[in-house]
């Protein structure tokens, strides 16, 4: 089975898989031309969905597709075939998605922006650092990535609320709601992780009307997409004081433009769109383990449900 590689850094994704799959025979290149000859030749398609969908404008389509990215909002543009399978990034983001959102989690309970800026001012800052210990955490969007999150924040003995497209029971969650439930939990969190989808559900969720909600001493963390978010409102509502800060590494734009009031924003954090990037070898495994699944005829990991949008 032939298989075409569209990735930025391909040529480390075409030793993985060549190493755990030999079986397989491998297409792929750097240039954007060569990568189009290349793609009729391929039934089976493994990269990141904005190199796929530029070949997918061209004309060309594979029977599969494989997403190297949880996000596939790329490949729902308006005009580009959908009558392929495609599967997306599944079961290798949880940890380090749980990482990053710890790390702002703990820097805001040690407030160690603050202390930098004591140190800066040469302060003795001795304010006793608070803990997670009875905080209450609102995960928006309790998917493959909000579970594995609220696992590893569980034993930091927090209190653990959802939010997903229904309402259903969940482990370990209190409640998990649905959408039409955030306002109300927003005001009873101390914590607001959004890791909602790109989808026509999912924009311009967090406006002004849901951040005066927000408890003032909140922090909202945005790791989902950028189009959830009103910009304009979230850097009002900084300012006003309905919640105590934010970390933001999703935007609607990236990179953000020079101008975009995120840069100077009281309150607000910005981490580039770093907070779990692709492992290539967790990648291959994944997506060898489709591989198998694709050539026996069984289900893959991640499949895509086009009308819903993941």
């Amino acid at each position: 089975m032939r298989v075409l590689i569209a990735e930025q850094d391909h040529a480390t994704y075409a030793r993985l898989l060549s190493e755990l799959a030999p079986d397989l025979e491998i297409l792929t290149s750097g240039d954007s031309a060569e990568l189009a000859r290349q793609a009729p030749e391929c039934p089976v398609w493994l990269g990141q969905p904005d190199l796929l969908a530029s070949l997918l404008r061209q004309g060309h389509k594979p029977d599969w597709m494989q997403s190297t990215w949880a996000g596939i909002t790329p490949l729902l543009a308006q005009g580009l075939p959908r009558d392929y399978r495609l599967t997306r990034a599944v079961g290798i983001f949880g940890q380090v998605m749980a990482e990053y959102m710890l790390t702002y989690m703990l820097v805001h309970e040690r407030e160690v922006l603050s202390r930098l800026v004591s140190q800066v001012e040469r302060r003795w800052d001795d304010r006793p650092g608070r803990s997670l210990q009875g905080r209450k955490v609102l995960i928006v969007g309790t998917g493959d990535i909000g579970q594995c999150v609220a696992e590893f924040l569980q034993p930091f003995g927090v209190t653990l609320y959802g939010v997903a497209s229904r309402a259903r029971e969940q482990a370990p969650f209190v409640e998990v709601a649905g959408l039409e439930d955030l306002p109300r939990l927003v005001g009873q969190v101390d914590y607001v992780l959004n890791l909602l989808p790109d989808t026509p559900a999912t924009h311009d969720v967090y406006d002004a009307a849901l951040f005066q909600r927000f408890q003032p001493s909140a922090l909202f963390i945005n790791a989902g997409r950028g189009v959830a978010v009103v910009d304009a409102d979230l850097v009002e509502a900084l300012k006003q004081g309905h919640l105590a800060g934010a970390v933001i590494d999703v935007c609607r734009q990236e990179p953000l433009p020079q101008r975009h009031p995120f840069w100077t924003a009281w309150g607000l954090l910005l981490t580039g769109h770093s907070s779990a990037p692709t492992s290539p070898v967790a990648m291959v495994r994944l997506f060898v383990e489709n591989v198998r699944g694709y050539q026996a005829g069984e289900g893959l990991r991640g499949e895509v449900a086009f009308a819903r949008g993941y």
